[in-house]
């Protein structure tokens, strides 16, 4: 990466996390007056749907490369930013932030704010695909960049479906406090966050064309972190097990934690 390039690349991402930043603090003082921390769920993704916009806008790499990692940042960030809105909207607090509101101890609106200002520093370090292809002058597109739009298309089509059957079976009343195993649901506890992870892998695999479009690798290997230690697969199994008890015990007995897969057999039954 020659001397300009860097230049730019540090240039935009000084904008880019000034503009996150800035809107996770104002989702912050959102959150004080609402008491519900939830709002930083949909900060997180329309914050990555901003930098893949704003990468595209100010970058100088091939228009049709831009404009297509804009478009997927934006779809993908304006999907779900919105379809988290409504999971929220008039709703309480979610369960995980009361958890953590309850075991945090003293100084939580400070301690909520590292948290959410954490979400925008989470938000730059994941843009990284979105900065190496706007940066990538080269006139035309690789194979790579095609076959990450084909899995990415793939991906958002599988979370879409993912969600929608999930919403489908808590609009219906009798359905509170069971255990959805409508569709995918069936296959896997968590198929919402396997096509999330794919999506990741697929914005990897379109960088992986540009200049040092490797190092975005981080960004598949840390959302399967994030998914798998922290804020995803853990804190909402923590929550189900609380909220439904051993009917999700043994929902979690028979069906694959994240891969879509064959049931597995119940011992208890046999």
């Amino acid at each position: 990466m020659d001397a300009i390039t860097l230049s730019t690349a540090l240039h935009l991402f000084a904008i880019g996390a000034a503009c996150v930043a800035a809107m996770m603090f104002a989702l912050w003082l959102l959150h004080l007056a609402l008491r519900n921390a939830s709002v930083v769920d949909p900060g997180w993704a329309l914050g990555l749907a901003l930098l893949g916009c704003l990468y595209a806008a100010l970058g100088p790499g091939f228009i049709l490369r831009r404009t297509l990692i804009a478009a997927m940042a934006a779809f993908w960030g304006l999907r779900l930013g919105l379809y988290l809105v409504r999971r929220i909207w008039g709703e309480p607090e979610e369960g995980r932030y009361q958890h953590m509101r309850n075991t945090w101890g003293a100084n939580i609106e400070l301690k909520f704010l590292i948290f959410f200002e954490a979400q925008a520093l989470l938000d730059i370090i994941l843009s990284i695909p979105f900065l190496a292809a706007c940066l990538n002058p080269a006139p035309h597109l690789h194979w790579l960049e095609v076959a990450g739009v084909a899995l990415w298309v793939v991906a958002v089509l599988g979370e879409s479906v993912a969600d929608a059957q999930l919403s489908a079976f808590k609009a219906v009343p009798a359905h509170k406090g069971q255990v959805c195993r409508l569709g995918l649901w069936n296959y896997s506890r968590h198929p919402n966050y396997f096509f999330e992870w794919l999506i990741w892998v697929a914005w990897f695999l379109f960088a992986l064309a540009s200049p040092y479009g490797w190092v975005s690798i981080l960004c598949p290997l840390l959302m399967l972190y994030f998914l798998f230690k922290v804020t995803g697969i853990p804190a909402t199994e923590e929550q189900s097990l609380r909220s439904k008890g051993d009917a999700y015990r043994e929902y979690q007995r028979t069906t694959s934690a994240f891969v879509p897969w064959f049931k597995k057999a119940n011992e208890e039954s046999r």
